[in-house]
């Protein structure tokens, strides 16, 4: 793929006199620019397995051509690492990659890729006695040697536990984190990175958003609603957050996050689009918060770091068969992998963390049992039919 042979889907800031973008600095990702300087970019991630390189190109190619400015990757593994060197091979998308648990691959992905996003809640998982500032300051340095761009991605699902063990606002747990992170890269003295700060609940997001904006008002924010869930909702909960935040010139970049099949990961990128013009010409479709009174259903967005792929099938069922229960006021969480469905379906009702070959059914945070794909959906019928009675629903 030719980098210049394709058309610009972006909205530039030209085009938009109705919003000013509030002033921050810009951070060069190659030659795409994420800041006030440089149009608002939009972001996706390749839901397919990074080692299955036919269908990761493809995908790359798809959300590509479809308008994605940078294309997110998540790399755990050295053969995950040999696989993005095959893939850079074939493209010449702007990737960033998502190290989740493995800091120590940064310098393995460094030469393919142009950022590299890191979660603070993940880097206590390996050498548990190296100070997260030492691993911080790691990143940092492959980062300076490659021109690479960081963010420091914070999301509600996956906490830094060092912090969460103090604080029990997940608002300001998550502020806490971003602010300890912001001063280890500024004391090195590295300011080519994004922060973003990321909740499934949309009110969180704009107002932990709006309130980091005010806090530092020079850097680029990544704008995202987090398992945002299936169509139609998840575009009623993103809109609520991104055409409010976006509205009053905040966020340079951003992600719409959706449970979709592999073949209509582009809906993500297209939807994207929409609703940055749609802001830009001055039409919101949403509203003020996000007020739901009835089921909510939090469902991550199909990403290669899911487990199985009948994830998505099985929130679509969940989905069908909880229509019934539309009006009784509970949460329920469906997620695809080990990053961040513990977190979420701890806050949930009754939630499904999706391993390989299985599905944890908790409740809150107790864990239920563990049921095959196929039986879990009655089970969970049951499990809702017992809180309805319990709570007088």
């Amino acid at each position: 793929m030719n980098d210049n042979s394709r058309p610009s889907l972006l909205t530039t800031v030209s085009d938009t006199p109705r919003i000013r973008r509030r002033k921050t600095r810009s951070v060069k990702v190659r030659d795409l620019i994420i800041g006030s300087e440089g149009p608002i970019s939009v972001q996706s991630m390749c839901a397919t397995k990074t080692q299955d390189l036919a269908a990761t190109t493809r995908q790359i190619l798809l959300l590509w051509e479809n308008g994605a400015d940078i294309i997110r990757i998540a790399i755990d593994s050295r053969r995950d690492v040999e696989a993005l060197a095959e893939i850079r091979k074939q493209t010449d998308a702007r990737l960033v990659v998502d190290l989740q648990e493995s800091y120590k691959l940064a310098k393995a992905v460094a030469p393919f890729v142009q950022k590299i996003r890191y979660n603070p809640g993940h880097l206590y998982h390996h050498e548990k006695d190296t100070p997260v500032r030492e691993k911080v300051k790691y990143i940092v340095n492959v980062a300076r040697e490659h021109d690479l761009a960081l963010r420091i991605g914070v999301n509600f699902g996956s906490l830094d536990p060092a912090q969460a063990e103090h604080e029990g606002d997940p608002i300001e747990v998550a502020l806490t984190s971003a602010k300890e992170h912001i001063g280890y890269l500024e004391d090195l003295g590295f300011t080519n990175y994004v922060v973003s700060l990321k909740s499934s609940d949309p009110n969180d997001v704009l107002e932990i958003n709006s309130r980091f904006a005010e806090l530092y008002p020079e850097i680029p924010l990544h704008l995202g609603v987090t398992e945002a869930g299936m169509l139609p909702m998840g575009e009623v909960k993103t809109r609520v957050a991104f055409e409010n935040l976006l509205a009053r010139g905040i966020g340079d970049t951003l992600r719409v996050s959706l449970t979709l099949p592999h073949a209509e990961k582009h809906q993500e990128v297209l939807l994207a689009k929409k609703i940055i013009s749609d802001v830009y010409a001055g039409r919101f479709r949403s509203v003020p918060r996000f007020e739901h009174d009835g089921l909510n259903i939090i469902s991550c967005p199909s990403c290669s770091r899911v487990e199985n792929e009948a994830f998505v099938e099985l929130a679509q069922k969940v989905k069908e068969m909880t229509h019934e229960f539309a009006a009784k006021k509970l949460t329920i969480a469906v997620m695809g992998c080990r990053v961040n469905g513990p977190g979420e379906t701890d806050d949930a009702d009754l939630g499904l963390w999706c391993a390989p070959s299985h599905v944890n059914l908790k409740k809150g945070s107790a864990l239920l049992g563990q049921f095959s794909y196929d039986e879990i959906v009655p089970i969970l019928r049951r499990e809702m039919e017992k809180l309805v009675s319990e709570r007088g629903l």
